[in-house]
Protein backbone atom coordinates (compact mmCIF):
# COMPACT_ATOMS: atom_id res chain seq x y z
CA UNK A 1 0.00 0.00 0.00
CA UNK A 2 1.15 3.35 -0.45
CA UNK A 3 1.29 6.27 1.52
CA UNK A 4 -0.53 9.69 0.59
CA UNK A 5 2.91 11.31 1.36
CA UNK A 6 4.61 9.12 -0.80
CA UNK A 7 4.36 10.21 -4.82
CA UNK A 8 6.02 9.26 -8.01
CA UNK A 9 6.64 6.31 -10.29
CA UNK A 10 7.19 2.27 -9.02
CA UNK A 11 10.26 0.59 -11.20
CA UNK A 12 7.50 -0.98 -13.22
CA UNK A 13 5.73 1.69 -14.18
CA UNK A 14 8.98 3.46 -14.92
CA UNK A 15 10.01 -0.06 -17.21
CA UNK A 16 6.80 0.20 -19.05
CA UNK A 17 7.27 4.15 -19.93
CA UNK A 18 11.11 3.34 -20.90
CA UNK A 19 9.91 0.31 -23.12
CA UNK A 20 7.04 2.23 -24.83
CA UNK A 21 9.68 5.17 -25.90
CA UNK A 22 12.01 2.41 -26.93
CA UNK A 23 9.85 0.81 -29.46
CA UNK A 24 8.45 4.16 -30.49
CA UNK A 25 11.96 5.74 -30.95
CA UNK A 26 13.37 2.68 -32.89
CA UNK A 27 10.84 2.88 -35.20
CA UNK A 28 10.98 6.62 -35.76
CA UNK A 29 14.83 6.67 -36.66
CA UNK A 30 14.42 4.29 -40.18
CA UNK A 31 11.79 6.91 -41.27
CA UNK A 32 13.99 10.09 -40.80
CA UNK A 33 16.87 8.31 -42.67
CA UNK A 34 14.36 7.80 -45.77
CA UNK A 35 13.46 10.79 -44.96
CA UNK A 36 17.36 12.67 -45.65
CA UNK A 37 17.54 10.39 -48.67
CA UNK A 38 14.88 10.98 -50.50
CA UNK A 39 15.71 15.11 -49.59
CA UNK A 40 19.18 14.39 -51.11
CA UNK A 41 18.08 12.56 -53.78
CA UNK A 42 15.55 15.69 -54.94
CA UNK A 43 18.41 17.77 -54.11
CA UNK A 44 21.16 15.85 -56.47
CA UNK A 45 18.30 15.80 -59.62
CA UNK A 46 17.74 19.58 -58.89
CA UNK A 47 21.90 20.11 -59.32
CA UNK A 48 22.50 18.11 -62.15
CA UNK A 49 19.23 19.53 -64.09
CA UNK A 50 20.55 23.30 -63.25
CA UNK A 51 24.31 22.38 -64.70
CA UNK A 52 23.09 20.20 -67.38
CA UNK A 53 20.43 23.12 -68.58
CA UNK A 54 23.71 25.68 -68.44
CA UNK A 55 25.79 23.16 -70.43
CA UNK A 56 23.36 23.33 -73.15
CA UNK A 57 22.58 26.79 -73.01
CA UNK A 58 26.47 27.70 -73.63
CA UNK A 59 26.27 24.76 -76.18
CA UNK A 60 23.34 26.66 -77.72
CA UNK A 61 25.10 30.59 -77.92
CA UNK A 62 28.16 29.25 -78.81
CA UNK A 63 26.50 26.96 -82.12
CA UNK A 64 25.05 30.37 -83.06
CA UNK A 65 27.86 32.26 -82.95
CA UNK A 66 27.28 34.76 -79.78
CA UNK A 67 30.19 33.41 -78.27
CA UNK A 68 32.83 33.98 -81.15
CA UNK A 69 34.93 30.76 -83.05
CA UNK A 70 34.79 27.53 -81.45
CA UNK A 71 37.80 26.30 -80.02
CA UNK A 72 39.52 23.35 -81.56
CA UNK A 73 38.31 19.93 -79.79
CA UNK A 74 35.51 21.47 -77.73
CA UNK A 75 33.15 21.20 -80.37
CA UNK A 76 31.30 23.93 -78.88
CA UNK A 77 30.88 22.54 -75.10
CA UNK A 78 32.44 24.48 -72.23
CA UNK A 79 36.16 23.31 -71.56
CA UNK A 80 34.85 23.81 -67.65
CA UNK A 81 32.18 24.06 -64.75
CA UNK A 82 33.59 26.98 -63.58
CA UNK A 83 33.43 29.35 -67.11
CA UNK A 84 29.91 28.67 -66.83
CA UNK A 85 30.09 30.40 -63.70
CA UNK A 86 32.92 33.53 -64.70
CA UNK A 87 30.54 33.87 -67.92
CA UNK A 88 31.81 34.68 -71.50
CA UNK A 89 31.96 37.71 -73.16
CA UNK A 90 29.09 37.82 -75.98
CA UNK A 91 30.51 38.84 -79.69
CA UNK A 92 27.94 41.67 -80.08
CA UNK A 93 28.54 45.63 -80.22
CA UNK A 94 28.05 46.36 -76.36
CA UNK A 95 30.26 43.10 -75.34
CA UNK A 96 27.95 42.06 -72.78
CA UNK A 97 28.79 39.48 -70.06
CA UNK A 98 26.75 36.55 -69.80
CA UNK A 99 27.16 33.86 -66.72
CA UNK A 100 25.21 30.44 -66.99
CA UNK A 101 25.22 29.67 -63.23
CA UNK A 102 25.63 31.47 -60.59
CA UNK A 103 27.49 29.31 -58.54
CA UNK A 104 28.45 25.51 -58.81
CA UNK A 105 25.64 23.80 -57.01
CA UNK A 106 26.75 21.58 -54.06
CA UNK A 107 26.70 17.48 -54.42
CA UNK A 108 24.50 16.64 -51.72
CA UNK A 109 26.10 13.34 -51.23
CA UNK A 110 29.79 14.56 -50.89
CA UNK A 111 28.96 17.93 -49.49
CA UNK A 112 31.53 19.05 -51.66
CA UNK A 113 31.43 21.42 -55.34
CA UNK A 114 33.51 18.84 -57.34
CA UNK A 115 31.49 16.46 -59.91
CA UNK A 116 32.83 13.81 -61.89
CA UNK A 117 32.70 15.40 -65.46
CA UNK A 118 32.22 13.76 -69.30
CA UNK A 119 33.50 15.09 -72.23
CA UNK A 120 31.75 14.61 -75.68
CA UNK A 121 34.82 12.42 -76.64
CA UNK A 122 35.26 10.09 -73.53
CA UNK A 123 33.20 6.84 -73.15
CA UNK A 124 29.93 7.13 -71.64
CA UNK A 125 30.44 4.83 -69.28
CA UNK A 126 33.68 5.87 -68.21
CA UNK A 127 34.15 7.47 -65.01
CA UNK A 128 37.70 9.60 -66.15
CA UNK A 129 37.11 13.00 -67.66
CA UNK A 130 39.06 13.53 -70.88
CA UNK A 131 39.78 17.59 -70.49
CA UNK A 132 38.96 17.93 -73.63
CA UNK A 133 35.25 19.95 -72.65
CA UNK A 134 32.34 19.02 -70.48
CA UNK A 135 29.70 18.10 -71.87
CA UNK A 136 27.75 15.95 -69.09
CA UNK A 137 28.04 15.92 -64.92
CA UNK A 138 27.13 13.54 -62.75
CA UNK A 139 28.05 12.67 -58.67
CA UNK A 140 31.21 11.19 -57.26
CA UNK A 141 29.36 8.66 -54.78
CA UNK A 142 30.07 5.13 -55.34
CA UNK A 143 25.71 4.83 -53.31
CA UNK A 144 23.09 3.55 -54.91
CA UNK A 145 19.74 4.45 -54.82
CA UNK A 146 17.15 2.27 -53.32
CA UNK A 147 16.01 0.61 -56.87
CA UNK A 148 19.45 -0.67 -56.92
CA UNK A 149 20.60 2.23 -59.80
CA UNK A 150 23.83 4.06 -58.93
CA UNK A 151 23.36 7.39 -58.19
CA UNK A 152 26.42 8.49 -60.90
CA UNK A 153 24.23 6.63 -63.46
CA UNK A 154 21.36 9.91 -63.24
Amino acid sequence: MRRKSQAGLTLIELIVSFTIMLILTCMAVPLSRAKVRVEKERDLRAALREMRNAIDKYKDYNDQGYLGPIKAGTNGWPESLDILVEGVKLQTADGKKIKFLRRIPRDPFTNSTEWGMRSDQDDPTSSSWGGQCVFDVYTKTKDKAPDGSAYSDW
